[in-house]
């Protein structure tokens, strides 16, 4: 993809550069390609919570299929009172009070790192190889395990899988045999997972100390977690009409946390674009907080790192503005 030479700050030459963690002797010339790599198959292992029957199982999967549906009559609904096109002038001063509704809807969680979390002791304890998240950001289940990771302090591939998507929902279907949202894998054990209630109590059980989840996290979704999905009209549920077909060689890089009502806005805009992102969780009391101010020379998110044009932007609007620039089906013709 052609990209052109932006007017916005560059990156440190020394700033490390993210990869996709898939290691190269188990790619199969047979997987969907999402960022340039080949997509391993992977042994999967069911992971549930012991005290979980095959009939709360079932009840699970209903609950989400039902989620799926209503979602499907939804998404066109929001799309009338979203705003028209994302990459158009924005009422700013609606953008950040529908945001920060929405992070007041869902204020005890997805803020702050557990104090029992084994990762908020030393940044270089995180897994070997980054976990990999496929769900979009309207998604009130996948908002569920994005809130649990800001808790347990852990950075995360992200492909965003939009309505209408390219490539990443496709990745999904290949990978897990359907098309539903979250999908986690962690290539660390093997696993390959739906269901965000399972995912959550995985997380918990893997990286956690054996710790579970938060008082309410799990619960609280069906009540409070659609709020912002409403309060945003589905920002960050479909993809944008002129997004670019190709993806960029290299994964962008997002200091950010899950409730954060400016970095809210910068996801939107990243998953409209289908565009995959090494997602860097600065909760309060993240062991990563020395490296955002090493990078950015502040503790304020969002921060963005763009590896693949060296640009660096720590401002919503200016990134906004940015990705949607750069990113555009007319910028990579």
């Amino acid at each position: 993809m052609s990209i052109p030479t932006p007017c916005f700050p560059m990156a440190d030459s020394n700033l490390r550069r993210p990869i996709a963690s898939f290691p190269a002797s188990t790619f199969r010339p047979d997987r969907i390609s999402g960022n340039g790599t080949w997509i391993r198959e992977r042994g999967r292992i069911n992971v549930k919570s012991e005290a979980k029957t095959d009939e709360s199982s079932s009840s699970e999967s209903t609950t989400s299929g039902s989620a799926s549906s209503f979602l499907s009559v939804l998404c066109p609904l929001l799309k009338l009172f979203s705003g028209g096109d994302p990459s158009q002038q924005r009422n700013h001063a609606l953008e950040v009070a529908t945001s920060s509704l929405a992070s007041i809807a869902r204020l005890p969680w997805g803020s702050r790192v557990s104090s029992m979390s084994i990762y908020n002791q030393d940044v270089s304890s995180s897994p070997p190889l980054r976990l990999q998240l496929f769900e979009f950001e309207a998604c009130p289940f996948c908002r569920r395990v994005r809130e649990a990771m800001t808790e347990l302090d852990l950075s995360v591939e992200v492909y965003p899988c939009p309505k209408g998507s390219a490539r990443h929902r496709e990745m999904v279907r290949r990978s897990g045999g359907k098309e539903m949202f979250p999908f986690l894998i962690d290539p660390n054990t093997g696993t390959s997972m739906y269901e965000s209630g399972d995912i959550v109590k995985y997380l918990f059980n893997q990286y956690g100390n054996g710790r579970g989840p938060s008082t309410g996290l799990l619960e609280s979704t069906l009540f409070t977690g659609w709020m912002p999905t409403l309060l945003r009209a589905g920002r960050g549920m479909s993809l944008w009409d002129k997004a670019s077909i190709d993806p960029p060689p290299e994964m962008l890089e997002l200091f950010s946390y899950e409730n954060n009502s400016y970095a809210r806005l910068v996801r939107e805009a990243l998953c409209e674009l289908e565009l995959p992102y090494v997602l860097y969780n600065i909760g309060e009391g993240s062991t990563r907080m020395r490296s955002l101010l090493n990078v950015s020379g502040s503790d304020k998110v969002p921060f963005l790192v763009d590896p693949n044009t060296g640009v660096q932007l720590g401002d919503y609007q200016k990134i906004l503005a940015y990705l949607f620039e750069t990113y555009s089906s007319a910028a990579s013709a």
